[in-house]
This record gives structure tokens, C-alpha cells and sequence, in this order.
């Protein structure tokens, strides 16, 4: 408050300076200019421009979860997978043809797409010894957990997911519960949304893909429940050594894919407060998505901040609780401990930079990637600059040592990624990885082992060597499947990847 006894000019009293607003502010958008407070016309149409953009960027870090599942529908869909019955296997596992966020090459990946307005109800039977599975909806939000982490616990059971609007009985609460339909005992859960993502893995035996691939091509079902007397027959789509897109647009592109996944799902697909932000740039339910040449070029602009801001927060994430380890580059994929993005447990309400880095990077929203499970679920970790901070350089050599008791219970791995398309990164190795149930490791005498990044393989290194592309940067993801108790209290730690040129 003002502590001067004299008036303010033009006032009969004094008034508090911080209320006031100077005849001329400058800002980063430029000078804002006004008269006694009101501002001028070229101010009036630089802030409402200033309005658009930022919430246009608002809307591309808020709508990434959503239209990388639209990205999937529509990659599935494209090499022919469009019931819900057409699955999407990597029998030969995942290479580095199709573009997928950070895709392992590690499981047999088996995908479906359901489309609940369609079908209605939907039965998933998940055979026994199913690795890690998960349903996302359309937002990328966990619906419910199958396989080794599902209530089933790899025993096999049959799944029932209910669409949003089902006026049944049942009304189980997302992440599923046991219940009796038609005489069938399912695990039902119900989605918030139509389009749902199945993903589901299977795990190598003796490194090969074989055996998960005839347990999903023989006891895998995905059918309508009203089908459930005669289902439709399976069809599996190899998705093995093929060219396709799974990844979100980066440009305006990005919110028509957006306004699509608002126009088909239902008005609860998101709350009042994203509906209006996105509602503010043109995208509403039921409303055509067609912005005049001046909002698609300031949209236009939104967008590529919008991108080269996930770009920084996935890249050099400044979240203090990111980094995995002191004085390190290894830094988490789920950061915070919550699948919903809740900060200190809803404290700190939604932890938006989390969310961003996560889903900018990868895809599959699911507790198991987050809680601590001993022996089971999956654990990652990120990096993308050697040991002095620096970006990972495809003309450059590089080594990383994994110390021995690697607490993985089922297996790990090292993949590189494309830091331009966050999908496995290109080269003469059709698996830019290394896997210790699938490779045939050199060990160091102290049981730890050396894994070795460049264009060329250090002499008599190549079973511990992953090629990199000059001209090209990358980064590399540490996975453990069934992480152990050292992971979690971090008396295991992975060394930093070592500049050796």
C-alpha cells in the first residue's frame, strides 16, 4: 500500500502503486502502450495474439497424451488392422522400420485398437503366461492392467471393457474388479472414453520370439461381447519389418489429429477447464475446426514452441527429482510416482512437466511402470548426454559399464533412439540394442558388463557394440523387467556413458 500522505495525481486520495499500470510497459512480447490504463489498439491486437499462441502451446503439451493414441489408430489401421479382433504382433519383434515411441526390441508386442462406440463391450481373453499388458483410453490414461501385473497375474483370464455410456449394472472403477456377466466370470473394467489402446507383451524364451508368438496367436481373443456365442476369427498383422508411423504430428497437423479425438469421444472426455482451453483455439465438440489464415498462422507458431518446449523439458528435463542419481545423466521416464501426473500425492495438484516429458517420449500409461514391484512390472530410465553433459554424438565412441547383479529378475536392456523421432534409431542393425537374455555378452572379470555406441565397433567388442549414425544425435533407455530391490534403493547404479574419442 502506498505510505505517502499526499494524492496521487488525478486521485482525491492516494493510490497503491502496484494497482496502477504505466502509460508504457515494456515486455517479451514488445511495448504494451496505454492511455490511463486502457490499451491502445496495436495493444489490444498484440495481447489477443499473445492469447492465441500461448494457449495454443498450452493446448499441444496438454493434448500429446491424446493424439499419440490417434497416431496408433491410425498406424494400426493403415497396414490393416481395423477391428478389434485385427492385432498388430511383432512375431520377429520390434525393428527399427516402424516409427513408435520408444518401442523395445525386446517383447513380442501384441496391439489392438477398440472402439467401444462401435462394438459396445468388449472381451479380451489374455492367455496364460502373458507378460506385462495394459488398456489406455483415448487420453492415455490407465483403464486397467492384464497379464503378469493384471488381477490375473499371468494366469490368463477374460477381460470385459465397458464403454463410457454402458447403462448396465456393473460400474467398476478404472484399474478393473471381478464380476459375473451372462453367466461368465470377467475382470470388467470401464473405460472413460471409445477408443481404448490393448497393448500386451510377451517375454523371449531362450532369446527368441517364438514362444510368446504361438501364445498370443493361439489364446489371445478380442471380440464384442454381444459376438461372444461366435466371435469373429482372429486375424494377426505382422508389424515386424515394416515401415509405418505410430508418432504424433509436430506442426499444425498436430490439432486436426487433436479435434479429431475431441469430435468422436464423449463431452466428458475432458474436464470444463482443457475443454475451454482448447474450445479458445477453435477446438470444440461438435463445432468444424476450421481456423481463419490469421489464427492458423499464429497456431502455426504455437505449435512449433509447443514442440521445441517438450523438446527441452524431455531432452534437459530441470525437474529436480528427474535425475536418477546424483552427478548424473540418467534421468526417469515417470517422474513424480503417480500414473495420474499427481505431484507430492495431489499436493501439487498436476505435474505437468512429468506428464510432458513422459508422453513426448514414450507411450503406455500404466502403474506397473511406476510403482515399486518387486520381481515384477517394469522399470526405465533415460539419457541423453555423456558424463560431461554433453548431447550423444553419432560420430562419436562411446562406452557405458552395467556393474554386476544386474537386479532385473527377468532381463534388461540397452536400445538407442532417434532424439527427432524418439523411435529406435535407424542403422545397418535392424535392433539398435542389446539385451542380456538375447545377446551374447562379453562379461568383465568383475561380472559387470561394457556396452559400446558408435558408427564402428571397437575392436573385438561387436557382441557389446550398438551403431550410431554420424551426422545424427541419439539417446539410449535403460530397461529392467521384474526390477529388484537394489533398483529401487539405489545401491545399484548404471555407470555414465563415457566419451572415448
Amino acid at each position: 500500500m502506498s505510505t505517502g500522505s499526499n494524492p496521487t495525481p488525478g486521485y482525491n486520495t492516494p493510490i497503491p502503486p502496484e494497482i496502477m499500470t504505466a502509460a508504457s510497459v515494456d515486455t517479451p512480447i514488445g511495448t504494451l502502450d496505454f492511455f490511463d490504463g486502457m490499451p491502445d489498439a496495436p495493444t489490444v491486437e498484440k495481447l489477443y495474439d499473445n492469447l492465441l499462441f500461448m494457449r495454443g502451446v498450452e493446448t499441444f503439451l496438454s493434448g500429446i497424451p491424446a493424439t499419440s493414441i490417434e497416431a496408433i489408430r491410425r498406424g494400426c489401421a493403415a497396414i490393416g488392422a481395423k477391428r478389434a479382433s485385427d492385432i498388430v504382433i511383432f512375431d520377429k519383434l520390434m525393428d527399427s522400420n516402424p516409427l513408435f515411441l520408444t518401442g523395445n526390441t525386446d517383447t513380442v508386442y501384441a496391439l489392438s485398437i477398440l472402439e467401444l462406440d462401435r462394438d459396445g463391450p468388449t472381451v479380451v481373453e489374455i492367455p496364460p503366461k502373458c507378460g506385462p499388458g495394459t488398456v489406455d483410453d483415448a487420453w492415455q490414461r490407465f483403464v486397467v492392467d492384464m497379464g503378469a501385473p493384471g488381477l490375473d497375474r499371468g494366469q490368463g483370464a477374460k477381460y470385459l471393457i465397458l464403454p463410457p455410456d454402458d447403462d448396465g449394472d456393473l460400474d467398476p472403477p478404472v484399474g478393473g474388479e471381478f464380476a459375473e456377466v451372462g453367466g461368465e466370470r470377467y475382470i470388467v473394467a470401464k473405460s472413460p472414453t471409445y477408443v481404448n489402446w490393448l497393448v500386451l507383451r510377451g517375454f523371449l524364451v531362450d532369446g527368441k520370439p517364438d514362444a510368446a508368438t504361438s501364445m498370443f496367436e493361439d489364446g489371445l481373443k478380442v471380440y464384442p461381447l454381444k459376438d461372444a456365442e461366435d466371435p469373429p476369427d482372429m486375424q494377426f498383422i505382422s508389424g515386424s519389418e515394416l515401415a509405418f508411423n505410430t508418432v504424433h504430428s509436430n506442426d499444425f497437423t498436430f490439432y486436426e489429429e487433436l479435434d479429431h479425438v475431441v469430435q468422436r469421444e464423449p463431452l466428458s472426455l475432458i474436464d470444463p477447464e482443457l475443454r475451454g482451453l482448447m474450445a479458445s483455439i477453435g477446438i470444440q465438440k461438435g463445432e468444424t475446426f476450421n481456423p481463419d489464415p490469421r489464427t492458423r498462422e499464429l497456431l502455426t507458431k504455437a505449435v512449433a514452441v509447443g514442440n521445441a518446449t517438450a523438446r527441452a523439458i524431455f531432452f534437459r528435463p530441470q525437474m529436480k527429482e528427474a535425475f536418477l542419481y546424483e552427478d548424473s545423466g540418467w534421468y526417469a521416464a515417470f517422474v513424480g510416482g503417480s500414473h495420474e501426473w499427481l505431484r507430492d500425492n495431489g499436493q501439487g495438484g498436476r505435474y505437468l512437466d512429468a506428464r510432458t516429458l513422459c508422453f513426448y517420449m514414450g507411450t503406455v500409461n500404466t502403474p506397473a511402470m511406476v510403482n515399486k514391484i518387486i520381481g515384477a512390472g517394469s522399470q526405465y530410465a533415460i539419457n541423453a548426454t555423456d558424463a560431461n553433459g554433453d548431447y550423444l554424438d553419432g560420430a562419436k565412441h562411446y562406452r557405458l559399464n552395467l556393474p554386476a547383479d544386474f537386479p532385473a529378475n527377468d532381463f534388461w536392456s540397452v536400445v538407442v533412439y532417434d532424439p527427432q523421432t524418439r523411435s529406435q534409431l535407424q542403422t545397418e542393425q535392424p535392433f539398435p540394442a542389446r539385451n542380456n537374455k538375447r545377446h551374447n555378452l562379453d562379461v568383465n572379470a568383475d561380472g559387470s558388463v561394457d556396452i559400446y555406441f558408435g558408427p564402428t565397433a571397437p575392436d573385438g567388442k561387436a557382441d557389446n557394440w550398438i551403431q550410431t549414425v554420424p551426422g545424427k544425435g541419439w539417446f539410449a533407455a535403460l530397461r529392467l523387467y521384474g526390477p529388484l530391490e537394489p533398483w529401487f534403493d539405489k545401491t545399484w547404479r548404471p555407470g555414465e556413458i563415457e566419451l572415448l574419442d
